[in-house]
């Protein structure tokens, strides 16, 4: 059944010794394997007896992979981990599951999702122990109590958001959307290759876990998170107002154009504060398939333009569950994906992603923009593909356009005086691999990791040396949201070592780190990213979370140091930033200070 093998040494008859693990500097150099299956992905979840052959080898690889290799991100590493521990609760060997629990909290970096580790199924094994077989009534209270003791125990201001967005995942958690998630995302994967690599296999885990038992406790657990939120109203502190820093119109500050590499925005919103070009306003863009498309934003269908009201209000009901607000948008978002038939998860998911990507630049855009009359925008649209099955499919041709609209990009920038740009996306290798397969594309594993390494790297290098190639442009990129390393990743651009390139890490209102955001060395400065509120298309404002949030506060600031001192080149921006940050006593985050980096920059002699 499996594809792909582990590199292995001989085992001589010799006294056993432990063996070194090899060491891996990236992601893509793990170990694939792939697994075939001759049964529906839906039927292997449900059916025992043909879950437990593939479990058996999975089991088998996650295992070699941990024995065998030393692996510096702790997020992959909790990644394999979690895969087993789920395996071990299903096989009911719990003493297992708590042992891999145990292993996972000491990788935890962050202070919530150490306290948080765990919870859930810690309180199944020790419910089950006390109050007899899992789906009792006496069982069933037993987990919601030891989940809410628990929680009762934790400093709310360190698992505040954690915990609202366990809840708000809770609150949509269903049979349907799981088994949407099966029919939708996983099987067409193995219609097209028979199998299913060890990237998206872990899936099927998940998925069986959590039919079988956090579904059927969906309604103990979401009393017992919102209880402890009900019970704790206490707004955090907010430190970025007392931070911030607004420039006033009618002083003799410089104009510092600033592009928004993004998704597209409605220049309407900013019409007295554009770079015009030929008395328009400077757009240059490229459709999904890399081919010129100079609109602003991205064009959509009438049918598309007509839903557009309901999914600006089903992205804001997102917004308010994840925020434990108690609005009339959340409540609806709740009923509409809780319930959502299996059959129409397709059409529904595709629809808010690309509901997601409409929105983003301009979302963007508002808050690289806020309080600086000096700053005109740039609008560079690039488009995001929203498919479950990526459209268009990678391949080299399409490597080699994105590459030459690298430059194209860069040399819009140049043309137009662009200072700061905002690069609120990324991509990776392992991302690249995932879509191949995907699409059906090459024989197994080890034919995609060459595929997607070739593909990566016409792109990547082609965007490092455009980004080089303009020394006199800032560019700031957003470190990611996958809570893990993004030079282990090789994220792009976060990664990409440049003298003017600054990534962006986000934290909340009150400077915590957020759950989601990726680290490394690269991410040297953090700003809000937590419930950011900005204008969308037609000048509504919604709230929104991410390092794509976090990112443009940094743009915002390096626009408003230029205004002051546009002097300054940008290796001389990020130093000040980076001089002014405040760090935190645990090393991991450097909290911008806008206003104290705009008065360095305000003294700074060059």
């Amino acid at each position: 059944m499996r594809l792909a093998v582990l590199l292995c040494s001989l085992v001589l008859a010799v006294p056993a010794f432990a063996q070194p693990k090899q060491r891996v500097d990236k992601a893509a150099d793990l170990p694939r394997f792939a697994y075939k299956f001759d049964a529906k992905v839906e039927d292997v979840v449900r059916d025992e007896a043909k879950f437990r052959p593939f479990a058996g080898e999975l089991r088998r690889d996650f295992e070699s992979v941990l024995a065998g290799y030393e692996i510096p991100d702790k997020a992959v590493e909790r990644g394999y981990l979690g895969t087993l521990a789920q395996l071990d609760y299903l096989e009911g060997n719990h003493e297992a599951a708590l042992k891999r629990l145990d292993a996972i909290k000491a990788l935890e970096e962050k202070p919530a999702n150490r306290l948080l580790s765990g919870l859930t199924m810690r309180s199944f094994i020790a419910s089950a122990k006390a109050s007899g077989p899992a789906g009792s009534d006496a069982y069933r209270r037993d987990v919601g109590a030891r989940v809410r003791t628990a929680l009762d125990a934790m400093p709310y201001p360190v698992v505040a958001n954690d915990v609202r967005e366990i809840k708000a995942g809770l609150d949509l958690a269903g049979e349907s959307l799981i088994v949407g998630g099966l029919r939708e995302r996983v099987q067409p994967v193995v219609d097209k290759t028979g199998s299913l690599s060890s990237d998206f296999a872990p899936a099927l885990v998940s998925a069986r876990y959590r039919l079988l038992n956090v579904v059927p406790l969906k309604g103990e657990l979401v009393a017992a998170y919102s209880g402890y939120l009900a019970a704790n109203k206490v707004d955090k502190p907010e430190i970025w107002s007392k931070r911030d820093v607004s420039l006033l119109p009618g002083q003799k500050l410089a104009t510092i154009n600033v592009a928004v590499w993004d998704s597209g925005v409605d220049t309407k919103l900013f019409a007295d504060r554009l770079v015009k070009a030929g008395g328009k306003p400077a757009v240059i863009g490229f459709d999904r398939w890399a081919k010129p498309a100079d609109t602003e934003l991205m064009p959509i269908s009438p049918a598309v333009a007509s839903r557009l009201p309901a999914m600006k209000s089903l992205l804001k009901g997102f917004s308010d569950l994840q925020s434990n607000v108690d609005s009339k948008e959340a409540a609806e978002a709740k009923q509409y994906l809780s319930t959502l038939p299996p059959d129409k998860y397709k059409a529904a998911i595709e629809e808010i992603g690309l509901a997601g990507n409409y929105i983003h630049g301009t979302h963007v855009a508002g808050i690289a923009m806020a309080g600086n009359p000096y700053a005109r925008l740039a609008v560079a649209r690039i488009e995001f593909d929203w498919h479950l099955t990526p459209d268009p499919c990678p391949s080299r041709e399409l490597a080699e356009r994105e590459a030459r609209n690298a430059q194209a990009y860069v040399d819009f920038f140049k043309r137009h005086g662009v200072r700061v740009v905002n690069m609120s996306w990324g991509g990776s290798v392992k991302g690249y691999e995932q879509a191949l397969e995907e699409c059906g594309i090459g024989r197994d594993p080890q034919e995609r990791k060459r595929i997607a390494r070739e593909y990566f790297d016409i792109s990547r290098d082609a965007l490092a040396k455009a980004i080089l190639g303009a020394p006199g442009i800032l560019f700031v990129a957003a470190a990611g949201n996958e809570n893990s390393d993004a030079g282990f990743a090789e994220s792009i651009p976060a990664a990409i070592d440049a003298p003017n390139l600054l990534s962006v890490g986000a934290v909340d209102a009150a400077g915590d780190e957020a759950s989601f955001t990726s680290y490394g060395k690269n991410v040297v400065a953090h700003a809000n990213g937590y419930q950011v509120e900005s204008v969308i298309p037609g000048g509504d404002k919604l709230a929104e979370s991410g390092t794509s949030m976090a990112a443009p506060q940094a743009t915002n600031l390096a626009a408003k140091m230029l205004a002051v001192n546009p002097k300054l080149t940008p290796t001389q921006v990020i130093k000040l930033i980076r001089d002014t940050v405040e760090k935190t006593p645990d090393g991991r985050r450097m909290l911008v200070h806008p206003a104290n980096a705009v008065e360095a920059a305000r003294k700074a002699k060059v």
